[in-house]
């Protein structure tokens, strides 16, 4: 084995995008607080040191935050998705989580936030069906 395993988790990642299931929220715009976790079986880079041997977090910023302010989605569930997708295409990671939370929701409830978390991975695969 060339390395170890690794979780790389970017906390806290904030950009403001057209989300939300009415136009009117669409229109407005959300601010999405994002929390990646991507997880390396085999990370070179704990031995060596070098980045060709991880993941760069800051092209992994640059490509979550492009998908929320590029793009709009009804729901925080397709939306991580997307983000999902595109950063299993870019980076390759073993397993990989993207929670996606929207402030301050429009709903009459007195709640901070709401959030959804996507899962997908070798854990994830054994529970799909």
């Amino acid at each position: 084995m060339s390395g170890e395993p690794v979780r790389i988790e970017l906390r806290g990642l904030r950009a403001f995008g057209p989300h939300g299931v009415s136009e009117e929220e669409r229109a407005v715009g959300r601010l999405i607080v994002l929390d990646i976790t991507m997880t390396l079986v085999d990370c070179a880079a704990v031995g060596d040191d070098e980045l060709a041997g991880t993941i760069d977090y800051g092209a992994v910023a640059r490509a979550a935050v492009e998908i929320v302010t590029g793009t709009s989605h009804r729901t925080l569930e397709h939306l991580c998705g997307a983000i999902a997708d595109r950063l299993a295409a870019e980076f390759g990671p073993d397993e990989i989580e993207v929670r996606a939370a929207k402030t301050e929701p429009p709903i009459p409830e007195a709640i901070g936030e709401v959030a959804v978390t996507l899962r997908r991975g070798a854990a994830s695969r054994l529970r799909r069906p």
